[in-house]
């Protein structure tokens, strides 16, 4: 798709100009750029780096990092729209460049992640690394360094020259000349959001940057190469496996991509017959159960922040009026912020400021949702009932061990939650990730047979999964260990107006208990959904106290686990009925 289109249409350098803004526009700047200007550019220590490796901890180095990134921003906006002194953004590009790194260090010593493991080293070294971060560094320098390029040569053009030299050694030459940096597809298959995340940016800061038409051409069909791998990594369902919340980076960034070319070029893709990358585009509208809520299965936050603008910018791209007001409905006071806001994208920023909103109806989560690939069935039911399961398989880099899981929403808030995510840390990609709560099927919506839970691994997975009229079936036997003994694991879930049916038929080759496990928002006394088994069951509620603070932004205080248990025996066969008790 990509290369198709490269090679028909020769770029042009990108022409940079600073977007008009609306007064509520400058009313944002204002307070954005206030924040940062009594702020100083942090320091970045060598200690402060070597605390992944040591304790495994990101934030001491991660912090400062995208501070002083997000201080730049804020002093190019107050150069380009208060005609601010250059010397907070000279300040900025300087220190940037001085950086020993732009890879950050939880990705240090990655350069072949995904073949073999490689420990975290203490400080970096070596040759370039291509990493998500700098790939966006550049990006970030390149733009501010071209929207200002006039006046910061009155200056000196040393500074633009330091910022170019740095930009070609750190990323575009090893964009160039390597094959071995994983998420090129090169020496691994198996692509994530890295790809299009990395090679949206290296493509736009070499339309800023590379004057000669013939290696500007193929430094952007070298990224269209592995843009195209990407796609084909995809299901056809367009389907996110690791959440709505990664869509940003994920198909979102395969849209910032299609925008470049599209405006370097001066031509338009031909989109209107490509059903994979419309789904693609459409998925966040898929996953969207209620109000700020999606599903949220692997590592995805209950309430993501989601692209507005680049949702109603696909949507009418694609000519689809569905998911532009989609998009339209989650613009709102924040939109501008998250584009800033943990990793910071200034082009994302730039282009909220191209796309005005636009007059849209209300959109309403869609009825009725089959995702084949992904496994997954969204449906609403009445006014108020929302019901999410999966299929799935327990593998993948942001996965969790949950086949099966679901659900459940009443009323515009789930009732029957699944946990999410929480702050990264040394052990959330290592081989203790499965030793966190929020990852073990102990705390998802899922069966506990005997003292086994689910296992990790592409061998663990849901099979014989179908849709039915309202719901899904599946068989999740295999995402238990072997010595499990589990024959059969039949789950089956139907939702209507008033609730949820689940009903479980388990056969195992040995006598096992049966733990039926339901993660509630609120205590069972307080929730305004009503769990029965269909045959007598002991009960144990555990408070699970919510003190990571990604997680505390979906969930506060407290979530709970609900555990229905019966006795040992090699069959079972129960129902549970969830529904709304406020008649």
């Amino acid at each position: 798709m990509f290369c198709e289109f490269i090679e028909a249409h020769p770029p042009g350098r990108l022409e940079l100009q600073a977007p008009k803004l609306s007064s509520s526009d400058y009313d944002w700047i204002d307070d954005f750029c206030q924040e940062y200007r009594a702020t100083s550019y942090p320091v970045l220590t060598a200690s402060q780096y070597m605390a992944f490796a040591r304790q495994g901890d990101r934030a001491t180095w991660e912090r400062p990092y995208f501070l002083r990134r997000r201080k730049l921003i804020a002093a190019l906006l107050d150069a380009l729209y208060r005609n601010e002194s250059l010397d907070p953004v000279i300040d900025g590009l300087w220190l940037i460049c001085e950086e020993t790194t732009w890879v950050i260090s939880a990705h240090n010593g990655a350069e072949h992640a995904g073949v073999e493991p490689t420990p975290p080293r203490l400080l970096p070294e070596g040759a370039p690394y291509v990493d998500l971060f700098a790939a966006q560094t550049a990006m970030i320098l390149s733009l501010t360094s071209g929207l200002l390029s006039a006046r910061l040569d009155a200056v000196s053009p040393t500074i633009r020259r330091r910022v170019r030299n740095e930009i070609e050694r750190r990323v575009l030459t090893p964009f160039e000349t390597r094959d071995d940096f994983w998420w090129m597809g090169v020496i691994r298959k198996d692509l994530c959001n890295w790809t299009p995340w990395i090679v949206s940016n290296v493509m736009l800061t070499a339309c800023v940057w590379v004057e000669d038409a013939e290696r500007l051409w193929s430094i952007l069909r070298r990224g269209c190469v592995m843009l195209d791998r990407y796609l084909d990594c995809l299901p056809d369902d367009g389907g996110c496996d690791e959440g709505a919340g990664y869509w940003s980076m994920a198909g979102g960034a395969l849209l910032d991509a299609l925008e470049l070319l599209e405006r370097v070029t001066g031509a338009q893709m031909n989109l209107e017959n490509d059903e994979k990358f419309r789904n693609i585009m459409r998925f966040p509208m898929r996953a969207w159960l209620c109000g700020d809520y999606f599903m949220n299965y692997a590592d995805c936050d209950a309430c993501p922040s989601i692209p507005a603008e680049r949702l109603q910018y696909a949507g009418v791209r694609l000519g689809d009026p569905e998911l532009a007001s989609f998009g339209v409905q989650f613009r709102d006071e924040n939109t501008l912020s998250n584009t800033v806001e943990d990793t910071p994208q200034l082009w994302r920023l730039l282009s909220a400021w191209t796309h005005p909103e636009i007059d849209a109806p209300e959109a309403r989560p869609l009825r009725d949702v089959w995702l084949p690939d992904l496994q997954i069935r969204n449906l609403h039911r009445g006014r108020y009932i929302a019901l999410s399961c999966k299929g799935g398989v327990n593998a993948g880099s942001h996965s969790h061990n949950d086949c099966g899981s679901f659900i459940v929403c009443y009323k515009g808030l789930p009732e029957i939650v699944d946990a999410g995510n929480m702050t990264y840390t040394g052990k959330t990609f290592s081989e203790e990730r499965y030793t966190l709560w929020n990852i073990r099927s102990r705390y998802h919506n899922v069966l506990q047979i005997g003292e086994f839970e689910q296992a990790a691994g592409l061998a663990h997975r849901a099979r014989s999964v179908e849709p039915t009229p309202d719901g899904m079936v599946m068989d999740i036997a295999l995402a238990y260990p072997e010595a499990a003994g589990v024959e059969i694991c039949q789950r089956e879930l139907r939702a209507d107006e008033r609730g949820v049916t689940l009903r479980d038929i388990v056969r195992t080759r040995e006598p096992r208990t049966l733990t039926e496990v339901f993660l509630m928002r609120c205590p069972p006394e307080r929730s305004v959904m009503t769990i029965t088994p269909s045959v007598p069951m002991g009960m144990e509620v555990e408070e699970v106290p919510v003190d990571d603070p990604r997680m505390a932004e979906n969930f506060h205080h407290s979530l709970w686990r609900v555990a229905y248990s019966a006795p040992a025996a090699t069959a079972h066969d129960i129902t549970f009925r969830i529904e709304r008790n406020d008649a």
